[in-house]
């Protein structure tokens, strides 16, 4: 059962400055927060914070090979997270952000190694929901977003549909109303010399490969 008392309802259009605040204090505390992303929601923690990554992990049950994507309040935050930015990848940004489009990086060494499951990358994004980016921009630091769902099940579109095991571990819930669903972000590596498509979601590969 979902604890009413840890439910915050706000309207998309119109994110309560109170809640805001209460999610990215408690994210800066090291919990884990349930937020309104584009088309599902999302558990939202400190991307910096190795013990908070560590929780994500455990709540979902998800495997340690398999990293987080995490989202930033601008784009030059990127350089927080991200050692290279190609030219291509900027006009990806430029034309498909907020939302959209999760880009790979290579990694900044100072991120958890949870979090790029040892990878080296790192998945980002800048929020396309109005909640998911006043919880970010409130945040000290780029936050966790990935999916709130148990690894191999179907994600979230509507907190009455949400996992038991997961709404009873997050510290906090956003609940924004139903969401679109969906396939969610398209994810392109932009690692190496020309963009390479990892799933096609929101953004064809035909639109991702016309910027490049």
């Amino acid at each position: 059962m979902k604890n009413p008392n840890k439910t915050r309802k706000i309207a998309t259009n119109s994110p309560a400055p109170d809640a805001i605040r209460e999610a990215a204090e408690i994210i800066k505390k090291g919990g884990v927060v349930l937020i309104p992303t584009r088309c599902l929601y999302g558990l939202a923690a400190d991307a910096f914070n190795a013990a908070a990554v560590q929780k994500i992990f455990e709540l979902k049950n998800r495997p340690a090979d398999n990293p987080i994507l995490v989202l930033i309040k601008t784009k030059d935050e990127l350089s927080r997270v991200a050692l290279d930015v190609p030219a291509y990848a900027t006009r990806i940004m430029d034309r498909f952000w907020p939302g959209k489009v999760t880009l790979i990086f290579q990694a900044r060494d100072n991120l958890p190694v949870a979090l790029t499951a040892g990878s080296g990358k790192i998945g980002v994004r800048l929020p396309g929901h109005p909640i998911a980016n006043a919880v970010v921009q409130a945040a000290p630091n780029p936050i966790t977003a990935t999916s709130a769902n148990l690894s191999g099940k179907a994600g979230c579109s509507h907190v009455a549909n949400l996992e038991p095991e997961i709404a009873e571990k997050v510290d906090l819930i956003i609940d924004a109303g139903p969401l679109i669903g969906g396939v969610g972000s398209t994810v392109v590596d932009v690692t190496e010399s020309s963009p390479r498509i990892l799933r096609e979601g929101e953004v064809s590969a035909r639109d991702i490969l016309t910027v490049y």
